[in-house]
């Protein structure tokens, strides 16, 4: 899916969520978790769980010539991927950056770098047309001269002299990573620096010669969901073997990591035991070893920056005399909460339409990104005295989405501020709080003709009233008539793990559907994170078919306004999302025309023994403990799909190095059906990629090629 997930805050390293599945951040082996011994094998189709085994991928590579004959090797198919590919591999696109040290970094990929450049420049010529760029490493160089087809995962560099980094690379796309150290002036790896294999590793500095790790260490180093049960203390110059206990996590915790802060006078070491997707436990490390838990609720997001403590709440929660609400922000100084003192102050509190999307530090001001009915608006806060200063920071379009980040918290107040919205090619600003409107730096050119296309907002009630928003990206009202009967239109979701879908620039989208005179929307179902913690927490566990029943309600208020009806209606979406169309196949066929399952989790009976599964216990519940079971079935496709119905077309779309949801799923799901009689099922299996479906710019254009092609050939007739 091309929105990131909000994954969980308490985790100790940022990773880019991508593609779908919001992932832990934390380490896990790279082999299928085993499966339940006691479980009866009246599965016909276990046998596809093999994800490298020979039977399972000669059937894989059997599927794959059949669907790349239908849809890959036609006209249409090729233009499309063309068309998406110009896009992803376009020079006009934005170069997005970082700071790192006294200058600005960025991973650029396209036709000649496909796996990827990673350089530099400074902001004087990055602010030119054409800057000048330093290339600090050249992935594809490196793929060609170690025989391993790399995909850049980040970097973490150790500051303040910025010269040293932890780069992790990832063989093949998926979640498993190498460490390798790596030297910014020489441009090159460490002679017998930090090195890993690949593992799901967690590692954060601690200084120039020490770095916390988490890993495969082996036989009970990772915990059932696969990440690591242990954080240890590694130095230089010794083996792993050696390293130094400093938290040991249980089995069935999600994972550990442990981390330093680096801030200049407020070096802090941190261990963070995550015990499930939404609730964790966070401990000050003090000098001699000891852990001092921080006392918030273990469904807290909690960070510590200088002399302040945030808290971001999950749930209600009574202290120092008052109760703030689910969804509030709360501040307050670090070393007197450690004392045990409780005076919070409330920087943001929700309200019916608004939530907090994020928060970021400059050197003198807290930035908040608010959304209001899913559509964004800026705060900035002041530390004083009693209450923090507040002021609005200078607002976005309507209907857009705006992105505010903090540089360099430790050196100043400046920013970036980044605009985007369905038919509004992205900005990147530069700002400093206090001076001034922010300066335009990069804009993304228009990769579609968007004159004829508008943008609204609606609001459909679901079953049960509650009121869910969605946006509609259609040809302006003169040229869509309300009769149902022209438009294609594709219904986009993911409700899940409290990640929110807002409006965003897509030259793909604009290419290959809405260029066609498709309809484009996406549902903000709930599941998500549009309104904060109650709209997650409405769809959980047993609350699941929530979540569904919103989209089938979207869907329904389409067809009911005219907009489209059955035969022209498809929907998309990936690993969670992928799940909710999955559900869509199987609870409303009724509805749609075609359907699209990328990435996606299928067998809830099976979920949390197949890869990292088990990590996403705390959002759908566990199927091994028969009264969840009883309500988890009622959203399991591949327990609930049945024979002679009339289910709509439908591609499964899936890749071999998924090691997060993992390929199987699909694979039993389409061969299920299949062997039910069911004719239009089709399933396609990109061997690279990981969980985003896609290793590089060509894979990523194929796959998306693939899925707009088939869906549109069934919502137009061509293909029946």
């Amino acid at each position: 899916m091309p929105h990131p997930a909000r994954v969980l805050a308490a985790l100790v390293t940022a990773l880019a969520l991508s593609a779908c599945m919001p992932m832990p951040e934390k380490p896990a082996v790279t082999t299928t978790h085993a499966a339940d011994a006691s479980a009866p094998d009246t599965d016909p189709w276990r046998w596809l769980e093999d994800i490298h085994g020979d039977k399972a991928l000669t059937w894989v590579r059997e599927q794959n010539a059949i669907t790349a004959k239908a849809y890959a090797d036609t006209p249409e198919f090729e233009r499309t991927r063309k068309a998406i590919l110009e896009v992803l591999d376009s020079d006009a696109k934005i170069p997005y950056i970082s700071k790192i040290g006294d200058r600005f970094y960025n991973l650029w990929k396209d036709a000649a770098h496909p796996l990827g450049l990673w350089r530099r420049t400074t902001l004087a010529e990055y602010r030119k047309a054409e800057p000048a760029w330093e290339t600090v490493l050249d992935i594809d160089a490196l793929a060609r001269d170690e025989g391993e087809k790399w995909v850049w995962q980040g970097a973490h560099c150790l500051k303040p002299e910025y010269r040293r980094c932890l780069l992790l690379l990832s063989p093949g796309g998926g979640d498993a990573k190498v460490v390798r150290e790596f030297d910014l002036v020489d441009k090159a790896f460490v002679k017998d620096g930090f090195v890993l294999p690949a593992a799901k590793t967690e590692i954060a500095w601690v200084d120039a010669n020490h770095v916390f790790v988490g890993t495969d260490f082996g036989p009970g180093s990772m915990t059932r969901s696969s990440y690591p049960r242990l954080a240890k203390l590694w130095t230089r110059g010794t083996p792993l073997a050696s390293a130094t206990l400093v938290y040991e996590g249980r089995d069935d915790d999600l994972g550990v990591g442990a981390t330093r802060d680096l801030t200049p006078g407020y070096e802090r070491e941190f261990v963070t035991r995550v015990i499930d997707f939404f609730t964790s436990e966070t401990f000050l490390r003090k000098a001699d070893g000891t852990l001092v838990k921080l006392e918030v609720p273990l469904d807290a997001r909690v960070a510590a920056h200088r002399e302040w403590l945030l808290v971001e709440l999950r749930s209600d929660w009574t202290t120092g005399g008052r109760t703030w609400p689910a969804g509030s922000l709360l501040a307050t100084r670090f070393d007197a909460f450690m004392a045990g003192q409780r005076d919070f102050g409330a920087l943001f509190t929700p309200a019916a339409t608004t939530s907090l999307a994020s928060w970021t530090w400059t050197r003198h001001h807290l930035v908040l990104n608010i959304l209001d009915d899913v559509v964004s608006r800026q705060e900035v806060l002041t530390p004083r005295a009693g209450a923090w200063q507040r002021t609005p920071l200078a607002g976005a379009p309507p209907l857009s989405t705006v992105e505010v980040d903090g540089i360099d918290a430790d050196a100043d107040d400046s920013y970036f501020m980044i605009v985007t919205g369905y038919l509004t090619p992205t900005t990147l600003s530069w700002g400093t709080i206090g001076a001034g409107p922010a300066e335009t730096l990069k804009a993304m050119p228009a990769f579609f003709d968007a004159s004829r296309e508008e943008v609204h907002q609606y609001f459909v009630t679901s079953k049960d009233g509650t009121r869910v928003p969605y946006f509609e990206i259609s040809p302006r009202d003169v040229d869509l008539p309300l009769d149902g009967s022209r438009h294609p239109t594709l219904l986009y979701g993911y409700g899940g793990f409290e990640v929110s879908l807002r409006p965003a620039y897509s030259g793909s989208v604009g290419r290959a559907w809405l260029e066609r005179g498709g309809v484009y929307v996406v549902a903000n179902i709930r599941g998500g994170g549009e309104y904060g913690p109650r709209w997650h927490q409405a769809a959980l566990k047993a609350n699941r078919l929530r979540a569904y029943e919103d989209f089938a309600a979207v869907a329904e208020d389409l067809i009911a306004r005219g907009v489209t009806r059955r035969a022209h209606l498809g929907a998309l979406g990936g690993s969670n999302g992928g799940l909710l169309t999955g559900n869509m196949l199987t609870l409303y066929p009724q509805l749609f025309g075609a359907i699209v399952s990328e990435v996606p989790l299928l067998d809830m009976q099976r979920y949390t023994h197949l890869s990292a599964g088990a990590s996403w216990i705390a959002e759908y519940g566990d199927p091994d403990k028969p009264e969840e079971w009883a309500w988890i079935r009622t959203f399991s496709p591949y327990q609930n799909v049945r024979p002679g119905m009339d289910y709509p077309p439908v591609l499964f779309y899936t890749a071999t190095s998924d090691d997060r949801v993992g390929p199987v799923q699909a694979r039993k799901m389409a061969a299920k059906m299949q062997a039910m009689g069911y004719e239009n099922v089709w399933f396609y299996e990109n061997t690279e990629g990981g969980h985003g479906g896609a290793a590089d710019n060509r894979q990523s254009a194929e796959m998306h090629a693939m899925a707009y092609t088939f869906l549109w050939d069934q919502l137009t007739g061509t293909r029946r």
